[in-house]
């Protein structure tokens, strides 16, 4: 577990936040629904990659190439993320997924593992633009003590090793922290290598 606080200055979080919107552009945000109860999810959600995160109540989470509501393929990583994944990630292959989730108002998101991937050799890599985030973070039971971050605009997170399917979640979202989204709210975009390498 690895925290690098504004791991992206201004600037980079400004260029950033422009590719990130160019994805949403292609693969526009949407409302995701939790597998059997079909609950919708507080975050909005997009993905780039080869593969996205998704989850339905029809067929609950999973991994697909194409997004659940235009049927197109989800647009490429963007080169700052890969570059990012490069130097913090430790890990010799790319992503192959990045989740885009959007927190705005009191989207928050609960306690929950990673664990739709082939390979937890692999970390998962996220970085924060926007609202700071209170990220809570524990062990790899449910009853594992948990310890809280603030996650600001900028910041990098990683889990990997022996905290990889540590159990993790955003509490809540606090307004007026940044000025970095015109519309407010936050953006955490999560990188994560989904299958085996050869």
């Amino acid at each position: 577990m690895r925290h690098f606080p504004k791991a992206l200055d201004r600037p980079a979080q400004t260029a950033l936040l422009g590719a990130i919107r160019k994805v949403i552009a292609e693969a526009p945000l949407y409302t995701p629904t939790m597998p059997r109860s079909g609950k919708q999810m507080s975050v909005r959600m997009t993905n780039a990659g080869p593969l996205g995160w998704v989850t339905d109540k029809e067929r609950g989470y999973r991994y697909q190439a194409m997004h659940p509501v235009t049927g197109k393929p989800w647009p490429p990583i963007p080169a700052m993320l890969l570059d990012l994944w490069t130097e913090c990630a430790g890990y010799p292959q790319p992503p192959e997924a990045c989740l885009i989730n959007y927190y705005g108002g009191a989207a928050k998101m609960g306690l929950h593992q990673d664990r739709d991937e082939q390979d937890f050799a692999a970390p998962v890599l996220s970085v924060s633009l926007g609202d700071t985030g209170i990220f809570r973070v524990g062990g790899t039971t449910r009853k594992s003590p948990t310890q809280s971050y603030e996650l600001k605009s900028g910041d990098v997170f990683v889990l990997g090793g022996a905290d990889r399917l540590a159990y993790h979640g955003i509490d809540r979202v606090l307004p007026g922290t940044s000025d970095l989204l015109q519309e407010g709210g936050r953006f955490n975009l999560t990188m994560r290598r989904v299958t085996k390498p050869d």
